[in-house]
């Protein structure tokens, strides 16, 4: 006992003396590192809104040059149906045929990458136990890592050949349909990552206290976790078409280079993002108004996922729901 009461001053009074010694533990070092790491994400929030801005300008100044030049308008590129500013004596300048084929493709990719990705989101949180869902949602999201132009050929040489053999279903060499397909199956790691880290989102005791009233796996699936998880599932949804709408690489590829208004998918057509790439391989003068036609283009585009995502805004907004 003797012995005991000895150690114990000095065993009380170790702990304050060693966190004197640590620099670390001090007040004045936290508050520099506090500053620091302040500092640094600020940077990092000023730099990502400066890259915007710079791009928003760019485009508005270069935009402005082409309007500026004989032959165009902004009433009739944006309600024009003839784009052909390559070929011919007489050049046309109506956006209408790009955004026809861009919002073609983007349509026949969501119709492939949502339900797919949802589909699997939902195996994936609810369904897959956790050793496969260990193994399943990284190699899923190997598609995303592939690189697009593999895509876009694996569009021309497989999907297209395929689609040729359904009896009576006769498709282009370079069709939307095909584009579309191959557009739609590199949206679905995004989509279905996003939504399944919404649906994992939804409390635990919301799925129990439906289980407590009878309800079967597919019932708290659809009638429970996916309502409440509906605002993360709407975003998954709006960043895969955003993703499809600015896909260049599978499109310039497999798509084709004809820009014309049609209701037929299996024709060829052009997007936005494929005449940018055409017109940026360095055939044409960039002094001429086909060079800054581009940036109308790329403008209008800009225009328009900004647009996807203020209404995106709003319906996260409309649905969201929270949990305390």
């Amino acid at each position: 006992m003797a012995q005991a009461t000895t150690l114990e001053p000095e065993l009380s009074s170790s702990p304050p003396r060693l966190l004197a010694e640590l620099p670390f533990r001090s007040l004045r070092w936290i508050r520099v590192k506090e500053s620091f790491v302040k500092f640094l994400l600020m940077g990092c929030t000023l730099f990502s809104v400066m890259i915007t801005l710079a791009i928003i300008i760019l485009l508005t100044v270069e935009a402005v040059k082409f309007f500026r030049m004989p032959g165009t308008s902004v009433s009739g590129f944006l309600f024009g149906t003839r784009w052909n500013p390559l070929l011919g004596e007489t050049k046309h300048f109506g956006v209408l045929p790009l955004v026809s084929g861009t919002l073609w493709i983007t349509a026949i990719a969501m119709s492939v990458a949502m339900p797919l990705g949802l589909i699997t989101a939902i195996f994936l949180s609810e369904y897959s136990p956790r050793k496969l869902r260990a193994i399943l949602k990284p190699t899923l999201e190997i598609l995303a890592g592939i690189p697009t132009v593999v895509f876009g050929f694996f569009a021309l040489t497989f999907i297209t050949p395929m689609l040729r053999l359904i009896p009576g279903f006769q498709v282009d060499i370079y069709n939307a349909l095909s584009a579309g397909i191959a557009v739609g199956i590199l949206s679905i790691p995004t989509i279905c990552s996003l939504a399944e880290d919404a649906l994992q989102a939804v409390p635990r005791n919301l799925r129990e206290a439906a289980f407590s009233l009878g309800g079967t796996r597919f019932d708290v699936s659809v009638k429970v976790v996916i309502p409440a998880a509906l605002s993360g599932i709407v975003s998954a949804f709006l960043l895969g078409a955003t993703r499809a709408i600015g896909e260049t690489m599978i499109v310039t590829l497999a798509a084709g280079n004809r820009a014309r208004i049609s209701w037929d998918p299996r024709v060829e057509m052009q997007t936005m993002t494929g005449y940018i790439a055409q017109v940026a391989k360095g055939d044409v003068s960039n002094f001429g108004v086909e060079y800054y036609s581009i940036y109308a283009v790329a403008a209008a585009l800009f225009l328009l996922t900004l647009a996807m995502t203020f209404f995106g805004h709003v319906i996260r907004k409309r649905f969201r729901e929270a949990y305390e």
